[in-house]
């Protein structure tokens, strides 16, 4: 959450739900502004991890929301995956290196 009195209109999140047996992630809540910072909000107050990647965002956002993510992402999101399971394992480990495309589609 912005401790700025005047939210910063331009930021913007995504988030990502991942089941066991789901073909890929979906795009469960996306928005910008005061929607983004209460979904940030909202999974920092249920203990999900919140990862910053503005490009990793700015692609997510062209994902409708209950869509699964393109396969443009999914080695990027993947690691991304693989890295958060390894910090709930205790390891401490760098963040990847995300290897996005430049446009989707």
């Amino acid at each position: 959450m912005s401790s700025t009195p005047f939210p910063d209109e331009r930021a913007l999140a995504v988030a990502l739900a991942y089941a066991p047996g789901d073909a890929a992630p979906k795009v469960v809540a996306k928005g910008r502004g005061l929607i983004a910072e209460e979904i940030i909000h909202r999974a920092r107050e249920h203990g999900i991890y919140v990862h910053e990647s503005p490009e990793l965002v700015t692609l997510l956002q062209q994902v409708d929301l209950d869509d699964k993510i393109p396969p443009q992402l999914y080695v990027a999101v993947a690691e991304l995956l693989a890295w958060l399971y390894r910090l709930e394992q205790g390891q401490e480990t760098p963040p990847p290196a995300l290897q996005l495309p430049d446009k989707l589609g």
